[in-house]
């Protein structure tokens, strides 16, 4: 056999339409890459806060004594997801000598050192209240369903953490 006769290894040749196709291939993966992996920017924050109540006037302040917390009752339950839920009963008292057209209440469970193991704030007049006028009692009921295993199992302390006076007519 002569060197001729042998068949030649061929450099094969790259086609042109492989190539671009590689290229595009390359960006897409890296565009994707991109897209996802990006840091996102942080969103603005809200100029205005909802549902905050407005600052007490300092004769509101001082009527917050003048609100008592009786027939405070606890009860256990389970939620649909088998969760247990503790619902407190209670009473709001007013004996002071103005209308309130809101009361928000903390509640604050505690464990067997008297550390706060859960601290919540609630509205208790409801969401179109009536007034809790002098002298009035209002009932209500709360229920948390993330008291903590440490909680000690005595009734939680409950305060007047804001209240509003009704308009005077």
């Amino acid at each position: 056999m002569t060197l001729e006769e042998q068949t030649p290894t061929e450099n094969p040749k790259f086609p042109l339409a492989t190539a671009i196709i590689a290229v595009v291939v390359v960006a897409a993966i890296g565009i994707s890459l991109w897209t996802v992996l990006k840091p996102v920017p942080n969103p603005p924050a809200p100029a205005v806060q909802v549902n905050v109540p407005a600052a007490m006037t300092a004769e509101e302040k001082a009527y917050g004594s003048s609100i008592r917390f009786e027939n405070v009752a606890l009860s256990r339950a389970e939620n649909f997801i088998h969760q247990a839920v503790i619902i407190l009963n209670a009473d709001a008292v007013n004996s002071g000598t103005h209308s309130l057209n809101k009361l928000i209440v903390t509640v604050e469970f505690s464990d067997s050192m008297n550390q706060i193991v859960l601290r919540e704030s609630r509205g208790v007049l409801g969401n179109a209240p009536a007034p809790l006028g002098p002298g009035q009692r209002r009932s209500f009921e709360l229920s948390f369903d993330g008291v903590p295993p440490s909680w000690n199992m005595q009734p939680p302390s409950v305060t007047a953490s804001y209240l509003q006076f009704a308009p005077v007519k």
